[in-house]
């Protein structure tokens, strides 16, 4: 006959130790203070149950008594039960206080674990997009506008820089340069067949046509 499979982890002992001594240990509810030297009774009722060794046993019962549950269980002057649920001893109050304490510093801890995740999270998440659609007015301006603040629309306009006619193509006249994104003052330096040479402020000399060019409002005498 095949042995049966031995437990892997405390979770499985804590089930197992729940059902067979259901008035001693449990899973879920309140818990029950254990009696002092326990250990070694579960060793003894165990000793021919091949599925859990000492080893695992006592981590799961160490697993058990650690628990948040249990500490809580542990008041001055509860009883203390043995594995069929019969009461032992009293709790002192040196072991309902150092129990108290060992809760705190399990929630500290895990108050700390859980605050560095969230921080962790919050660098991991892309920055908020902007989901407004095109044209839709925020409640900033919108309240602005209550105010007395007058629409975007209301505001005058700027006038864009006049074209250059053929009077203004001659040297000397200022003008600006549209040469990649922004407009750069200059001022012409010669009219050839070929195109415009212009001067930039930056000292540089290059050759456009007129379209790329605006009168830049005061010319050179």
């Amino acid at each position: 006959m095949e042995s049966a499979e031995k437990f892997s982890n405390s979770k499985e002992v804590i089930a197992f130790l729940a059902e067979r001594f259901p008035h001693c240990f449990s899973t879920e509810g309140e818990a029950r203070p254990l009696k002092i030297g326990i250990f070694q009774e579960l060793a003894t009722r165990l000793e021919d149950e091949e599925r859990v060794s000492k080893t695992l046993l006592r981590s799961t019962l160490r697993h058990y008594t650690n628990s948040w549950r249990y500490l809580h269980s542990i008041k001055e002057g509860a009883y203390r039960v043995d594995l069929d649920g019969n009461q032992d001893a009293q709790i002192e109050k040196e072991h309902a206080d150092h129990a108290k304490q060992q809760l705190d510093e399990s929630k500290a801890k895990a108050a700390e674990k859980r605050k560095a995740r969230q921080q962790q999270d919050g660098e991991k998440r892309p920055p908020r997009r902007n989901n407004a659609k095109p044209g839709a007015t925020s409640t900033k301006r919108t309240g602005e506008a209550k105010k007395g603040t007058k629409p975007k629309s209301d505001r005058p306009m700027k006038t864009p820089p006049a074209k250059l006619s053929e009077s203004d193509l001659h040297a000397g006249t200022r003008v600006t340069v549209k040469l990649g994104k922004a407009p750069m003052p200059a001022v012409i330096t010669e009219v050839a067949k070929d195109g415009i040479h212009v001067q930039l402020d930056t000292g540089m000399v290059v050759k456009v046509n007129s379209d790329a060019l605006r009168l830049a409002g005061s010319k050179r005498s």
